[in-house]
């Protein structure tokens, strides 16, 4: 969260690698539900410490809604 309120190129470095690992765990846990029922003993095996992380890794694997991505980038008209 701290890489995402910073405002110098290392800290957009690390907020764009943080978000491309969630989008590539959301892939690997919809194709492979083994990991998705392994990732439901993990949170059953850590108290509600973790809970904010699992809530978090929940959400990033969840199916994109029907919105289409935003485009990034300046586009001159």
């Amino acid at each position: 969260m701290l890489s995402s309120v910073l405002n110098s190129e290392q800290a957009i470095i690390v907020n764009v690698g943080i978000m491309r690992t969630f989008v590539q765990l959301r892939n690997i846990l919809s194709s492979h539900q083994d990991l998705a029922h392994k990732l439901d003993e993990l949170e059953q095996k850590y108290d509600a410490q973790f809970k904010v992380v699992f809530d978090a890794i929940r959400e990033f694997t969840e199916p994109p809604t029907g919105q289409p991505p935003r485009e990034i980038g300046f586009k001159p008209e």
